[in-house]
């Protein structure tokens, strides 16, 4: 799924944030809806607390992978590479935006009350496609190791 430029525009203008918007989409592409955990992901919005600290597209990325392919009860065992996955990400985030960091990565302040920029909407959108790529990628390298 190529993240939905009108659906992540119609989300940032209901007052959704990067973390949110991600998993929003993601669990758009699942069938499912999950009000608690769009709540919970408020959290990381604008660098966790809008502390201009890591992003939220990059930490809605890692939970968004966790929500794929992570342990939600006790009888799953989850994917047992979902730490290699979440540094992939991380380590493409970094080299591909330059810091993990909101305050890196943008040129103004989170402050409350400021818009998204649209290079958020870019973030974003790019975090999504890599979630999506990584997830493609190790999904494949299970189906491999299941047939050895």
């Amino acid at each position: 799924m190529a993240a939905d430029a009108f659906r992540m525009f119609q989300l940032a203008t209901q007052g959704f944030c990067c973390s949110q918007i991600i998993l929003i989409l993601g669990l758009d592409e699942l069938g499912k809806e999950n009000p608690d955990l769009i709540k919970a992901m408020q959290g990381l919005c604008g660098g966790i607390g809008r502390s201009g600290k890591t992003c939220g597209a990059l930490t809605g990325g890692a939970c968004l992978i966790g929500l794929n392919v992570g342990k939600g009860t006790p009888s799953e065992l989850g994917h047992p590479k979902i730490n290699l996955m979440i540094n992939d990400l991380m380590e493409w985030f970094e080299y591909t935006h330059g810091s993990i960091d909101c305050e890196g990565i943008l040129d103004h302040s989170l402050d409350e009350g400021n818009e998204y920029p649209v290079q958020c909407g870019n973030i974003v959108s790019a975090t999504l496609s890599k979630v999506q790529e990584i997830l493609a990628t190790y999904s494949e390298d299970s189906e491999l190791t299941d047939e050895d």
